[in-house]
């Protein structure tokens, strides 16, 4: 794992940068969930930029309630006028891992989820839309959406920390993938 880690990051460290522009971004929207976030943007040209996006909830609350995941999401970018500022277009990734038990989510929505575990992992990808304002020489804000497909692999438990595996299935979801609202600050 430590070796994977190490060559991922001498790749990225050995990607040209143009003008040297990189940024360094937090998801509000992710913080909402409660999961820490932080997303690496790099200038790759006058026109293109690559977000590597993680998040990572490793809590358990009150009740046996678990979100339990991480979460990898590149994305390849396309800016309309000039990167870091106006509108883009994207094409994305996604994998992660979960554990999810005991959540009661409002509207009736997965109400699965109330009463059973699911552990798996999930890949996938789509493309996204969104829009960049610059706030300060420094500091933007991002709002993004995108849509794709997920392939999602689980098991299915009785109850959220004891029980028998009930199954193992798969899920093909189609729907939104990516949700932004990022404070962002650039290196310049």
């Amino acid at each position: 794992m430590k070796k994977g880690i190490f060559i991922v990051l001498v790749a990225f460290l050995s990607l040209p940068l143009y003008s040297q522009h990189i940024a360094l971004k937090n998801n509000l929207v992710y913080d909402a969930t409660l999961t820490p976030n932080l997303s690496l943007e790099i200038a790759l040209a006058k026109k293109i930029t690559l977000d590597l996006g993680f998040g990572y909830n490793p809590f358990e609350f009150s009740d046996g309630k678990q979100f339990k995941h991480w979460l990898a999401q590149p994305e390849l970018r396309f800016w309309m006028c000039e990167k870091f500022n106006g509108t883009f277009f994207g094409i994305h990734a996604h994998g992660g891992e979960f554990n999810v038990a005991n959540l009661d989510l409002p509207f009736d929505f997965m109400q699965q989820l109330k009463d059973h575990r699911y552990e798996g992992y999930f890949y996938g990808g789509g493309v996204s839309i969104g829009h960049e304002w610059v706030l300060a020489k420094h500091w933007n804000l991002e709002a993004s959406i995108g849509g794709g497909y997920a392939r999602v692999e689980y098991d299915k438990y009785e109850c959220g920390d004891c029980g028998a595996k009930l199954k193992s299935d798969h899920y093909n979801y189609f729907g939104v993938t990516r949700a932004t609202l990022s404070i962002i600050y650039i290196f310049r």
